[in-house]
């Protein structure tokens, strides 16, 4: 399987139409093309995050207009399935990921003589949305988030607010396999209580834009890169940390106001891989992308240019490792 290039897109056929086109057949890879992965040869096999899909999708595509005999394969496994089931099984060269690398994974990666090397590549500002007909909400405490979302918590969107309708929530959220559902319950339910359990959970945030689209009292949350994709059919709801409401957005997130949602976004890099000369050419182009507009353009906050050095820094001492 290959990747089709943009290069003669039709007219007023964008970028982002193109790769909202394109993510079918691209997201099919794990399932597909020679096998399940092609272990050699001149291609590079991605899995993970959901949430990073849209910057890895996007860098993919520049470098497939440059490198068009790559074979680059990607897929939507969310962060901790494509640990588990690709990366540290060894099926996989890059996995996406929404949080840090777990203990018990580097402990799996490394019974398979996989060495993961971790990159920063985004900042994404984690955003909760509801329904725009939804009149009486515009921000949440981390409180009545906490509320809302852990087990055992409220039911109905009254008891948070008792002018609020007295009408049950209906929520949509990360499955539990999502680097998103950890951060967003470590940053909001916390060590002392469970994120909750009878909401719709899904790998598939257009499946969360749908559902809350549908429902005028409906919930979710992901990425604010599907948020950005959505703004007239979705109202992202303002969050207030102790300091007042504070509206997802690149520029709240790039500056440290909105909190405690924004978070880094990763790719991990298996050390071995970067023996393959497609490798190691799609990881340097996406160091260096991962600090221009293109990452702001899918809705995410892009790398300084100190910490893009230090990520290409770090990369070609690994690459001088593996091919000395």
């Amino acid at each position: 399987m290959s990747r089709d290039s943009t290069a003669s897109l039709p007219a007023g056929l964008g970028r982002r139409d193109f790769l909202a086109a394109a993510g079918v057949g691209l997201s099919g890879g794990l399932a597909g093309c020679t096998g399940v992965f092609a272990a050699e040869g001149n291609n590079v096999n991605i899995a993970g995050s959901s949430t990073v899909f849209p910057v890895t999708e996007a860098i993919a595509s520049s470098f497939s207009e440059e490198n068009p005999t790559v074979n680059l394969s990607l897929s939507k496994t969310g962060t901790g399935g494509g640990f588990g089931n690709f990366f540290c099984a060894g099926r996989t060269d890059i996995n996406n990921a929404s949080r840090t690398i777990a203990d018990a994974e580097v402990e799996q990666c490394g019974n398979n003589d996989v060495t993961p090397i971790e990159f920063p590549i985004a900042t994404d500002a984690l955003t909760v949305v509801v329904n725009p007909n939804a009149d009486w909400i515009d921000c949440l405490t981390v409180e009545q988030l906490r509320e809302i979302w852990r087990a055992d918590g409220a039911t109905h969107w009254s008891d948070i607010n008792d002018e609020w309708p007295d009408e049950p929530f209906e929520l949509y959220g990360a499955a539990t396999t999502s680097g998103t559902f950890d951060y967003f319950n470590e940053a909001i339910i916390g060590e002392e209580a469970n994120h909750r359990s009878d909401y719709h959970a899904t790998e598939r945030d257009r499946t969360i834009v749908q559902g809350v689209q549908g429902s005028e009292y409906a919930m979710g949350y992901f990425g604010f890169s599907f948020y950005s994709e959505n703004p007239d059919s979705i109202k992202a709801i303002s969050v207030d940390d102790g300091d007042g409401c504070v509206k997802p957005s690149i520029e709240t997130a790039m500056n440290g106001e909105y909190t405690p949602l924004s978070r880094p976004l990763f790719i991990y890099v298996a050390k071995e891989s970067l023996e393959k000369s497609a490798v190691r050419d799609f990881v340097r182009f996406y160091m260096k992308r991962a600090a221009t507009d293109l990452v702001s353009e899918v809705g995410y906050v892009p790398l300084t240019e100190d910490k893009r050095d230090e990520n290409l820094e770090k990369l070609e001492a690994a690459i001088e490792e593996v091919t000395a």
